[in-house]
């Protein structure tokens, strides 16, 4: 059973570059058409100073963590018991090919269900760039079953 007593507790920052590349495949891959995804001219037709990062796209990013999952190890989380249950996002401003990103994680809830058998593990992380700008907010919500008795 993850500890209740973990909620609010905070991970090291941890920054990743933004790379026109990474944008275009991305973009690519989720069938995102705008130009301002693709090429400079077509962002900057967009009205944006560079090449814009896709909503969601920071996800990916924190994905290249030298361990992604990590926290939830730390938190005793069985990664062969769990299931990614959601995923939200709030936008405070954009970001571009060649911002520095970072991340800043803590666990903002946990909750046993089910007489313990799931455990509900709510995850918030902040994103500001290199000017320290807040970015995004987003929260991953992790549900882990309980192992066999």
């Amino acid at each position: 059973m993850v500890d209740a007593r973990r909620i609010g507790h905070t991970y090291a920052p941890w920054s990743a570059d933004v790379l026109a590349d990474d944008i275009r495949r991305f973009a690519s891959a989720i069938g995102e058409t705008s130009p301002a995804h693709a090429d400079a001219a077509g962002s900057g037709a967009a009205g944006h100073p560079g090449l814009a990062v896709p909503p969601t796209f920071a996800v990916c990013l924190e994905m290249k963590r030298p361990d992604p999952f990590e926290w939830l190890r730390e938190l005793g989380v069985d990664l062969a018991r769990a299931l990614h249950g959601a995923q939200s996002f709030r936008y405070f401003a954009p970001a571009y090919a060649g911002d520095r990103l970072t991340f800043i994680s803590r666990i903002a809830d946990i909750t046993v269900r089910r007489k313990g058998a799931l455990t509900v593990v709510v995850r918030e992380t902040d994103v500001t760039n290199q000017h320290g700008a807040d970015v995004m907010q987003f929260r991953a919500t992790v549900i882990a079953r309980a192992g066999r008795r």
